[in-house]
């Protein structure tokens, strides 16, 4: 019911900022919770930010709190995340994904858009 697809990844310096889109199919996700996680090269997938799309409340990853901020546009059904003062270790593919809001698990997902900070 729900198709994701990331955007915006890219090659930058570090410092330097990013912005990713996440274009979300479907009626309505008044009732969804959006985030979007990472996996760096041969580490483990990791949550990066959330938001429940009807309040707009958010949750950080310490290692982003302060940098990066997850927000939505209810007109175009689209999901970002500003990164900014990236750091090296920020280097991943970035997925987004989706889940019924009572739900644990996040069930949608987009294709990934890889994200390179140089040093």
């Amino acid at each position: 019911q729900v198709q994701l697809v990331e955007s915006g990844g890219g090659l930058v310096q570090a410092g330097g900022s990013l912005r990713l889109t996440c274009a979300a199919s479907g009626r309505t996700f008044d009732s969804y919770d959006m985030a979007w996680f990472r996996q760096g090269p041969g580490r483990e997938r990791e949550p990066v930010a959330h938001i429940r799309w009807s309040s707009g409340n958010t949750y950080y990853a310490d290692s982003v709190k302060g940098r990066f901020t997850i927000s939505r546009d209810n007109a175009k059904n689209t999901v970002y995340l500003q990164m900014n003062l990236l750091k090296p270790e920020d280097t991943a593919v970035y997925y987004c994904a989706a889940k019924w809001q009572t739900s644990l698990k996040y069930d949608y997902w987009g294709q990934g858009t890889q994200v390179t900070v140089s040093s």
